[in-house]
């Protein structure tokens, strides 16, 4: 094991590009291993902007006002809503944990804050979305990740005239920078403080104070001072921000949206993944929040391939529900979940508690190693049946079909191993062949 370990230190410490100023405790990075082990989770954007149908971002599409956008808390009465229910589905679609939103970019707030007015309780609903999800999480043993958004397209005190979006809703005021800080720490200590233990909390847009071409924000984040008090309160929770470049020092693991990690195929990304726990996140259509107009539904064979593809990078996969305005998950979705879960009871081994950069991006797939396993992916149909595994140096002992044990004939060269599926019928989804080293 040892030598293995060796062998393979590069894949591990090779393009490490971050090195932390803070020093995590043993319990968070306790925490960061299970997270890394857990590899698939729910990401739920929900909220007023789900009622008009048109995704999460409406407020700012549509230039709507403040004082308009106010209007939508008056009919948000998610009388459908059921907590059982969504964490029975994520953990029957074999999710470890979810990401709720707790505030998005309109400033909505979902649970029973005393820092805003614009939140649930003044809603025809007046039940504590947070509480209520919570509970359940810690109820049914699955881990709660909180989304809470750093900018505010109805606030006066985020400053308006400094950030990129929300130029349309009519706010005139200029309000105190340093009051938007203050708001945001004490709303994130009734989060850390009242609902019990939270695996981590996602920062969004951090990006809107960012200038296009620029790196640097135009104002202080007084990130340092927020994920201060994020460690105080709860020395385990993981502090996660999608500002789409290098982590910042304090946080505890990087995400990539709609991107595998190091990838930019959205404009996203291209930052460097880093040697913190990694994640990517993706729609199950194209819309983040309830669009009633987007039928572009991801098919399962292509989501199961994005979960292997993620923790071949060694990154999590966060998938995401955009609940309708009632509280009811839409059938589309649910029906996806169940066969992903479906997949995952039988062929969950060979992600959950695996790890990634075994071997380089490949056309065909991607392998994960647990121990001395590792697990050989194809996604691909292989026309001739022989495929060569680069970077595989220790001795592989044997190679067998995951799905029912078979011998697998392979040949090991200095180069990596080449395993033959001749005769061997190949998965539509994919085809897993276990190496023992």
């Amino acid at each position: 094991m040892r030598t293995f370990l060796f062998v393979f230190a590069f894949i591990f410490i090779g393009g490490l590009s971050h090195a932390q100023s803070y020093t995590p405790t043993p319990e968070n990075l306790a925490s960061r291993k299970q997270f890394e082990d857990m590899r698939f989770g729910m990401f739920i954007h929900w909220g007023p902007f789900s009622i008009p149908g048109s995704g999460e971002w409406v407020m700012n599409e549509r230039n709507i006002t403040v004082k308009n956008y106010t209007r939508l808390e008056k009919f948000f009465n998610p009388i459908d809503f059921d907590a059982a229910q969504y964490v029975r589905t994520a953990k029957d679609a074999g999710m470890k944990y979810i990401t709720l939103i707790t505030r998005h970019h309109d400033g909505f707030s979902m649970w029973d804050t005393k820092y805003s007015d614009f939140n649930i309780m003044h809603t025809p609903y007046k039940k504590d979305i947070v509480k209520l999800m919570a509970d359940e999480c810690h109820k049914q043993g699955i881990k709660l990740v909180l989304y809470y958004s750093l900018l505010d397209w109805r606030s006066d005190d985020y400053s308006y005239w400094t950030g990129r979006t929300g130029q349309g809703t009519g706010r005139t005021v200029h309000g105190d920078w340093n009051e938007y800080i203050k708001f945001m720490k004490n709303q994130l200590t009734e989060l850390l403080t009242n609902y019990g233990e939270v695996e981590g909390i996602w920062f969004d847009g951090y990006w809107d104070q960012v200038k296009k071409g620029e790196t640097k924000p135009q104002v202080d984040w007084h990130t340092g001072e927020i994920y201060s008090l994020i460690h105080k309160l709860q020395p385990k929770c993981l502090i996660g921000d999608n500002h789409h470049s290098t982590p910042l020092p304090g946080e505890d693991f990087q995400m990539f949206e709609k991107d595998l990690p190091g990838g930019n195929t959205t404009g996203f990304g291209g930052a460097s993944a880093s040697s913190l726990p990694l994640e990517t996140c993706e729609t199950m259509n194209n819309s983040w929040g309830f669009n009633i107009t987007d039928t572009n539904y991801k098919s399962v064979p292509k989501l199961i391939h994005y979960i292997v593809n993620a923790a071949g990078y060694n990154a999590n996969f966060l998938l995401n529900i955009g609940p309708m305005p009632n509280g009811e998950i839409q059938q589309e979705f649910t029906d996806t979940l169940k066969s992903i879960g479906q997949w995952l009871k039988v062929n969950g081994e060979t992600i959950y508690g695996t790890r990634g950069n075994v071997v380089p991006k490949q056309e065909w797939g991607a392998v994960t190693i647990k121990g001395k396993t590792l697990y050989v992916h194809i996604l691909k149909h292989l026309d001739n049946g022989s495929l060569l595994i680069p970077n595989i140096t220790p001795k592989v002992l044997k190679a067998i079909l995951f799905s029912d044990k078979r011998k697998i004939k392979f040949e090991q060269q200095a180069n990596g191993v080449t395993i033959h599926l001749d005769n061997i019928p190949q998965d539509k989804i994919d085809t897993i062949v276990q190496l023992e080293i």
